[in-house]
């Protein structure tokens, strides 16, 4: 078995998955003082990743996500194993990074013109905002098919023998074709709490006062 994520990618994924569902439910039953924390939470946990992705392990590094067109379609087609994200998988990954950082920031411009106003919408135009908040609505649908795909290519490579899942849990990957320099996820951590202090300073306290 071959160590091939570090603690804080394995973390990352996992703490993605509870934001982003709780980022759904709140923002469809109108809780939106949790729905701004998770936002802000989520937009510091994706900078510690792209942080992370420049000084990190060698397969957290943003450099390795990027593939020819020749070397994804070789992978779709493929049963071989990769260390750390294929070239398909690496695809998948930046496709997610893309829609859920339009996501985040655009929420950052939106208004409901009533109660809700994110806590950028003051500084731009008012047909800026209306953009960011037709974006922000029609982008969560294109990030919710997102996620299906995610999760069929997950049951097929299961089908294939990867257990990718398995993998995210534990960080060990077995018949490794080699073996990735590692390096302690404890900083990335500590990145992504620095940044989520941040911003929650910044930004976070009225909805904070509103969830005490």
């Amino acid at each position: 078995m071959t160590k091939v994520w570090d603690g804080f990618i394995r973390g990352f994924h996992w703490l993605l998955v509870a934001g982003l569902v709780t980022l759904y439910i709140t923002g469809e039953e109108g809780m939106m003082d949790l729905h701004f924390v998770t936002g802000y939470l989520l937009l510091a946990l994706m900078a510690a990743r792209l942080i992370w992705g420049v000084i990190g392990s060698q397969t957290a590094k943003l450099s390795a996500l990027f593939h020819s067109p020749k070397a994804i379609l070789s992978a779709i087609k493929s049963k071989q194993s990769h260390v750390g994200h294929n070239p398909a998988g690496s695809l998948m990954v930046l496709l997610f990074f893309v829609l859920i950082l339009i996501q985040l920031v655009s929420g950052l411009m939106t208004t409901d013109d009533i109660l809700v106003e994110g806590p950028l919408a003051q500084y731009v135009s008012y047909d800026l905002v209306e953009l960011a908040g037709d974006i922000h609505h029609t982008n969560i649908e294109l990030l919710i098919a997102a996620i299906a795909l995610h999760i069929f290519a997950i049951v097929v490579y299961r089908l294939k023998g990867q257990n990718l899942v398995k993998t995210l849990v534990t960080g060990k990957q077995e018949n490794a074709v080699s073996t990735p320099v590692m390096k302690s996820g404890v900083v990335a951590y500590l990145i992504f709490i620095a940044l989520s202090a941040l911003l929650l300073f910044t930004w976070g306290a009225e909805p904070l006062q509103g969830l005490m």
